[in-house]
C-alpha cells in the first residue's frame, strides 16, 4: 500500500538516539511519541490516521508526514554533526529556548493539554497518548526539560517530592536495605522510620558526613543509599562522589535530593549518583503556587522501574501543575541568581552579629567543608541556617520579623523563616533530634529576592530587640 509504513518500521526509523535525552512513557510508545515531539511543527497539520489491515498488523498512513519523517531523521544526523562543535549552552539559555515541537500552531508558551483521556485512532490500536497518567505533552515537555537540565537518560514529574521519593522507595524488596543520611527533610526522615519498614524494608541511619560511618554501614544488602548536600536543616556538606564509590562497589543505587541547590548550582548525576530528586515546589517553580516532584535517572533499566511505578501508582504530575512548573522554571536561573547574592550578603551579616553563636552556610570562608561543597557545587545557594543558643531569641526573631514569612518549605521568591524543630522537622522524636545535633533554636531561612538591605535591617531589628541570650 503506497505511503504506508508498519508501527515496527516507524518505530526502527525513529529509535531514539542513546546520547540524547529521551520522553519517558509507560510502554513501547515511548518511541512513537518522542518523534512525534520532534517532527517539524507544519508536518504535524497533516492527519495521522491508524487502521488495521487483514492480517492484524497495525498500519499508519504517513502520505502526510514522510516529508516530515525525512526532516526528522536528517535533522537528526544534522544535530549530532553540530553537537560535535557547538558549545554547550548555559542552563540559563536552556531555560529560555526549549521549544514545543508538538505543537503545529507555534505558541510561545507551552500548551496546557488539560485532558484527564485522548481518543484513540480505533478500537484495537493505540495513539501517541491514551490517558493522562499514563503520558500527556505537557508533562512530556517538562520531564523532557528536566532531564537535559540534570543531564539524566529520563526524568519523571511527580505529585509531590515525598511522591517522587515513596517511588524509589518501592524499587526495593523485603529484607533489602536503605542507608540514609540523618539530617535530612523531616517528611523523608517520617516516610524512611515510619513507612518503608512497613514492608520489610530495612533502614539504616548514618552521619554522611563521616566516611567511615558510611562505609561501615553500607553492605551486601544494601540496594540504596539515600543524600542530601547540603543537608536540611544544618546545611552540612556530603562527599557526592566519595559515597556513590562506596555505594557502587556494593552494587547500591544513590539517590541524592538536589532541592537546596536546583540544577542551576548542582547535578549530581555527574558525581556519580543515579537518581536525583528535586521538590520542584522550591526552586524549580519558585513561587510558592504548586506542588511537584522530579525524579531524574541514569540508565535505561532504572528508568524503565521507574515509568512503570509512576504510572502503576497513579503518582504523575497533572497537566495544569507542569503547565505552572514550565512557566517558573523559565526564571530559575535569575532567580538562583539574586536569592543566591542576597543569601551571602546576610550570612554574612549573621556572622558578624554578637547575638548570633553559629551560622550554617557553604558560602562563609571558615566553613569546615566550603572546599569539598563547591568542588561539587558552583555556588552556595539560597538557604541558610543559624543558632542564637536561645529558644526565647530564636522564637522571637522568627515571629518579629516583617519581610520574612513564618512558614514551612523553601526556595520561594519571598523571603522564609522557621524553626525547624517545630515546624519542618516537627515529626522527629525530640530525642532523635538531639541525639543528631537538631536543636530547637536553630533558626532556617530561605532567602528571596527582595532588597538586601530591607532584609538585613529586618533581621537586625528582630535580633537585636529580643530577650538576652548571653
Amino acid at each position: 500500500m503506497a505511503g504506508v509504513a508498519s508501527t515496527s518500521q516507524l518505530r526502527s526509523l525513529f529509535a531514539p538516539n542513546p546520547n540524547h535525552s529521551r520522553i519517558s512513557s509507560h510502554n513501547s510508545r515511548s518511541i512513537e511519541r518522542t518523534c512525534f515531539l520532534s517532527l517539524p511543527k507544519k508536518r504535524l497539520l497533516g492527519a495521522v490516521s491508524m487502521s488495521s489491515g487483514s492480517d492484524n498488523s497495525e498500519l499508519i498512513s504517513v502520505s502526510a508526514m514522510s516529508d516530515g519523517v525525512a526532516d526528522c531523521l536528517d535533522g537528526l544526523s544534522l544535530e549530532s554533526d553540530l553537537k560535535k562543535k557547538e558549545k554547550e549552552p548555559s542552563i540559563s539559555t536552556i531555560l529560555t529556548s526549549f521549544e514545543n515541537a508538538f505543537d503545529p500552531y507555534g505558541a510561545l508558551s507551552t500548551p496546557l493539554y488539560q485532558t484527564a483521556t485522548f481518543k484513540q485512532p480505533s478500537a484495537t490500536d493505540y495513539g501517541v497518548y491514551d490517558y493522562t497518567r499514563s503520558g500527556n505533552p505537557t508533562r512530556d515537555v517538562l520531564q523532557s526539560l528536566m532531564a537535559k537540565l540534570e543531564k539524566a537518560d529520563q526524568a519523571f514529574c511527580f505529585t509531590s517530592g515525598m511522591a517522587a521519593l515513596a517511588a524509589v522507595s518501592h524499587l526495593l524488596k523485603a529484607n533489602q536495605e536503605i542507608v540514609a543520611g540523618e539530617d535530612i527533610y523531616g517528611g523523608s526522615d517520617r516516610l524512611l522510620s515510619q513507612v518503608v519498614p512497613r514492608s520489610g524494608v530495612v533502614v539504616k541511619r548514618v552521619d554522611t558526613t563521616d566516611i567511615a560511618a558510611v562505609t561501615s554501614a553500607v553492605g551486601p544488602n544494601t540496594r540504596l543509599v539515600w543524600l542530601e548536600s547540603p543537608t536540611n536543616p544544618r546545611l552540612q556538606i556530603t562527599d557526592i562522589r566519595k559515597i556513590s564509590e562506596i555505594a557502587h562497589a556494593h552494587g547500591a543505587l544513590v539517590l541524592v535530593d538536589n532541592s537546596i541547590m536546583s540544577p542551576v548550582l548542582c547535578q549530581p548525576l555527574e558525581l556519580g549518583a543515579d537518581i536525583v530528586m528535586h521538590s520542584a515546589t522550591k526552586f524549580i517553580s519558585g513561587h510558592s503556587d504548586l506542588m511537584a516532584g522530579i525524579l531524574a535517572v541514569k540508565g535505561e533499566n532504572l528508568a524503565r522501574e521507574i515509568a512503570f511505578l509512576q504510572n502503576a501508582e497513579g503518582s504523575g504530575l497533572a497537566p495544569f501543575d507542569c503547565w505552572l512548573c514550565l512557566r517558573g522554571i523559565k526564571t530559575m536561573a535569575l532567580r538562583m541568581e539574586k536569592q543566591q547574592a542576597n543569601a551571602q550578603k546576610i550570612a554574612e551579616f549573621l556572622s558578624s552579629h554578637p547575638r548570633i553563636k553559629e551560622v550554617n552556610y557553604a558560602g562563609l570562608p571558615d566553613h569546615l567543608d566550603r572546599s569539598l561543597h563547591f568542588s561539587q557545587a558552583k555556588g552556595a545557594g539560597a538557604v541558610l541556617s543559624f543558632r542564637t543558643y536561645s529558644l526565647a531569641l530564636s522564637k522571637h526573631i522568627v515571629e518579629t520579623t516583617k519581610y520574612f514569612n513564618v512558614t514551612v518549605s523553601f526556595g520561594s521568591v519571598k523571603s522564609l523563616i522557621s524553626l525547624p524543630c517545630f515546624m519542618s522537622h516537627a515529626s522527629i522524636p525530640p530525642e532523635i533530634r538531639h541525639m543528631r545535633g537538631l536543636t530547637e533554636d536553630l533558626v532556617r531561612i530561605s532567602v528571596g529576592i527582595e532588597d538586601v538591605e530591607d532584609l538585613i535591617n529586618d533581621l537586625d531589628y528582630a535580633i537585636s530587640s529580643g530577650p538576652d541570650n548571653s
